[in-house]
């Protein structure tokens, strides 16, 4: 079924480094296609994937992160160590659909992430509020949110059964993560803060960290939990964060008045010359990175400072130094050419026998690890606010973080 974490390409670069927490989540369990031992989830179109942001307008399949819930009409819902790898500050996007690998099928988009917050009082080595939040760039206006618990909904206990969707891993080679499944699992165990849950006979599993975990009656369905974590095999054990535990973080989030719009962000063909002060300072999609004493400037994750020019729909129509980068995520011109500013200032053409400019040609095997590589560096660049946290309720430490 859906398991969390950032393990699809490149599986041990995500999962395995020394930042990142093991990989929460579990996959349901059912012959059918979906969770280990899950089904095709067609209705649950505000079950989201969560994905590394893509740069290049071709030949860039998209890195599944975790699983995710659609609560308000631009707010998600995930679980918080799948921040680990690239940080509150990290670009993200969010997919919507049944089908996101091997690669998006039709009637899926993606929405960019301009947000994200991980719960104060989340602890890595426990999952306790292992929880997140996501400000979209454009509200969902044609998906209903998932329905989150209220005064007059039952607190979920043991025996209860609940409803898993995510778009993890299904242990079955014959039938790969990033496709929307679900599956039925019953509670074992409540706390305060989680419960845990067995399989009925479905389970989740790396890829559906952050992915709902519903129930109550078909049409009258709420939002009781949030895969965080579960046993390596995704054989037994599944523990969820419970979500009427989680009001106190959700409701300022929920209540946030939209943020003004961007006066006047610098142009598009004046990055080389214009530094920024903060991300507002740049053009929508950039984000303002600095870097050792040079001017902050603003930068598309993996690439590095340059300029952005005609419309495009492929890198060989942006010239030998150019790349045909993504800005947004859909649009007439949300892939424009870009030029690096080296490039800009170097006439030196290929046959001088030096490289022109572009730190990597587009596509190719190490365009994916470009991304992420870059994606590392800048979060360890970007001007962020402090964060603060503190030790909450602790949940049972599972032996492998579904991530």
């Amino acid at each position: 079924m859906v398991a969390l974490g950032a393990s699809l390409v490149l599986g041990c670069l995500p999962a395995c480094g020394p930042a990142a927490p093991q990989p929460p989540g579990q996959a349901l369990r059912t012959r059918s296609p979906g969770l280990v031992q899950g089904t095709d989830a067609p209705g649950d179109g505000a079950a989201v994937a969560l994905v590394a942001r893509r740069t290049h307008c071709g030949g860039e399949p998209p890195v599944l992160l975790c699983s995710g819930a659609l609560i308000a009409p631009d707010v998600v819902l995930t679980a918080a160590h799948c921040l680990a790898v690239f940080g509150e500050a990290g670009p993200y996007e969010v997919f919507l659909g049944p089908t996101l690998l091997p690669e998006p099928g039709p009637g899926g988009r993606f929405v960019r992430v301009t947000r994200a917050v991980a719960h104060p009082d989340y602890v890595p080595a426990t999952h306790a509020w292992d929880a997140a939040l996501l400000r979209l760039a454009v509200p969902v206006t044609d998906v209903a949110p998932f329905r989150l618990p209220g005064g007059s909904d039952v607190p979920v206990a043991p025996g209860d059964p609940v409803r898993a969707v995510g778009y993890g891993d299904t242990k079955d080679a014959a039938r790969p993560s990033g496709q929307r499944r679900q599956g039925l699992l019953q509670v074992t165990g409540v706390t305060a803060s989680a419960f845990q849950a067995g399989p009925a006979p479905a389970m989740t599993c790396v890829g559906d960290s952050g992915g709902p975990v519903l129930g109550g009656p078909p049409g009258n369905e709420v939002l009781q939990g949030l895969t965080v974590s579960g046993d390596v095999a995704c054989r037994t054990e599944a523990v969820q964060v419970r979500v009427d535990a989680l009001g106190d973080f959700l409701r300022p989030f929920l209540e946030e008045a939209p943020p003004p719009a961007p006066a006047s962000p610098l142009p598009l063909d004046a990055l080389c010359q214009e530094a920024c002060a903060g991300d507002a300072d740049c053009p929508a999609g950039l984000l303002c990175v600095s870097a050792g004493d040079a001017p902050a400037r603003c930068l598309l994750p993996a690439l590095q400072a340059g300029t952005y020019g005609a419309a495009c729909t492929e890198d060989a129509a942006c010239g030998a130094q150019g790349v045909c980068a993504r800005l947004e995520v859909d649009g007439d011109n949300a892939c424009r050419c870009f030029t690096p500013c080296e490039a800009t200032a170097d006439p030196r053409t290929p046959e001088d026998g030096e490289d022109s400019g572009c730190a990597s040609g587009p596509g190719g095997p190490g365009a994916t690890l470009a991304v992420l590589l870059g994606l590392f560096w800048r979060q360890s660049h970007r001007r962020r606010p402090g964060s603060r946290s503190r030790v909450g309720l602790h949940v049972k430490a599972p032996t492998k973080p579904q991530v």
